[in-house]
């Protein structure tokens, strides 16, 4: 990049179409710079009911000053699908404990009975677990699934038509049962967890295709774009929506798309920071084809990043279990020992 970005773009996604129906040119282009030089963008406009962003904050809040003994009826150690409650400091990223507890979710379904010993990541199909004295939590954060499900697809749907391609190109990956996660975030203040330092999640890129994540007014995200040393802040924008690329779409078109690297720095000291990352992501089962781009942008795509620590997989089921097994040794060492050592 010959000049560095410094903040990232907002777009209106209600603006998107035009009366046809189709994808206006201008979104279009506007969606190709911000995906091939960022990786990162907000969007507004998305849709969902008058409030429901904060509602979904207020509630993961309140889940949140439970009793830790509630919270950890929950505990993610009981899931071979790294579903539940992760305690303070032992989600790990670059090797560091992060600063910040969570709850895991994703699709409600019945584990498979029987899995292939070559395909370990279908045992990711199972349940969620939800605190049984609090149901808001479960009805708001499924809820939001739903919404950001659609969101996901329609945001995939123009990424697609802004690569030339049909708006339908990645639509048979999701079809019958896309593996989306969600997760419900508390950082907690610096020295909470003091091996944390000011880490609140340290870099990585995430797994999937499209991260649409809620943040609340504290801040803190900062991304760092391809090519660039200066890392740009992300500051919360009431009403929006922060876009990031997985590994998934990088993949597909040899790094024209970029799952740009990204940290959350920890709040100061006494201060919470609410969270709702949403990872719209395919089938377990899903292998991403590399995509015949036109000529012009095949000539910008970067390759693949390449780094030993972190291989990218075209079958979204290991890339998205590599990244599980590094990231919660515990539940890892349980449930997939033969995998771990």
């Amino acid at each position: 990049m010959s000049t560095a970005r410094t903040s990232i773009p907002v777009l209106d996604l209600s603006t998107a179409r035009g009366a046809d129906g189709g994808f206006r040119p201008e979104f279009l282009d506007a969606l190709r710079d911000a995906t091939h030089s960022v990786g990162f963008f907000q969007i507004v406009g998305y849709g969902g009911r008058p409030g429901q962003d904060q509602e979904l904050l207020d509630t993961v809040a309140e889940f949140f000053r439970l009793p830790l003994d509630e919270r950890l009826a929950l505990d993610n150690r009981t899931s071979a699908q790294f579903r539940g409650y992760t305690r303070l400091g032992t989600e790990v990223t670059r090797g560091r404990a992060d600063a910040r507890e969570q709850i895991d979710y994703g699709p409600e379904r019945a584990p498979l009975e029987q899995v292939p010993a070559d395909q370990p990541y279908l045992r990711l199909q199972g349940p969620n677990q939800w605190p049984a004295g609090f149901p808001a939590l479960e009805k708001a954060a499924m809820e939001w699934a739903e919404l950001m499900s659609a969101v996901g697809a329609e945001l995939l749907s123009a990424i697609s038509a802004s690569l030339g391609l049909p708006e339908d190109h990645f639509a048979e990956p999701f079809a019958g049962t896309p593996a989306w996660m969600g997760k419900l975030v508390h950082y907690v203040g610096t020295g909470v967890v003091p091996e944390a330092g000011q880490q609140g999640v340290g870099l990585h890129a995430d797994y999937g295709f499209v991260t649409l994540l809620l943040q609340d007014g504290v801040g803190g995200l900062e991304v760092q774009p391809y090519g660039q040393e200066e890392w740009i802040d992300v500051p919360p924008t009431p009403g929006a929506l922060v876009v990031n690329l997985g590994e998934m779409l990088e993949v597909a078109t040899d790094g024209y798309l970029m799952a740009t690297i990204h940290r959350v720095i920890a709040p100061a000291a006494g201060v919470d920071r609410y969270s709702v990352p949403f990872f719209w992501s395919p089938r377990l089962d899903a292998v991403i084809d590399k995509v015949e781009l036109p000529a012009d942008l095949a000539a910008q795509a970067r390759g693949v990043s390449d780094d030993p620590d972190n291989p990218m997989l075209s079958s979204y089921g290991e890339n998205v279990l590599k990244g599980w097994l590094r990231a919660h040794p515990q539940t890892a060492r349980l449930h997939y020992p033969d995998l771990v050592g």
